[in-house]
């Protein structure tokens, strides 16, 4: 949650100077900071200072596809609040990715 709050709060941010803090800007740079940040330095800038990292749980390099994926469900916060047994949000079920300590 923490990581979470990071980057939401870099989004607020940003949004402040470019857009006047604009929710639906917030929102977008949301998104896209995640779909930047997590295929080239494998997390989004809270996870990174809170020590996570996104993963692919077939392995090798995450891709582009499932940031995507990943960002727009997590946008649209419902399957973020949906999560099983092993602690994985819906939206990292569905983008195949696990969020793990470095």
């Amino acid at each position: 949650m923490l990581g979470f709050a990071i980057d939401w709060a870099i989004a607020i941010g940003v949004s402040a100077i470019f857009f006047n803090y604009d929710p639906a800007a917030n929102l977008i740079i949301f998104v896209i900071l995640q779909i930047v940040f997590i295929p080239t330095i494998g997390a989004s800038i809270g996870h990174r200072l809170v020590g996570l990292r996104l993963i692919s749980i077939h392995g090798g390099w995450i891709g582009l596809w499932r940031p995507v994926v990943r960002s727009l469900l997590l946008g649209i916060a419902l399957p973020a609040l949906v999560w099983d047994s092993d602690q994985r949000g819906f939206h990292d079920k569905i983008a195949g990715t696990a969020l793990i300590r470095q």
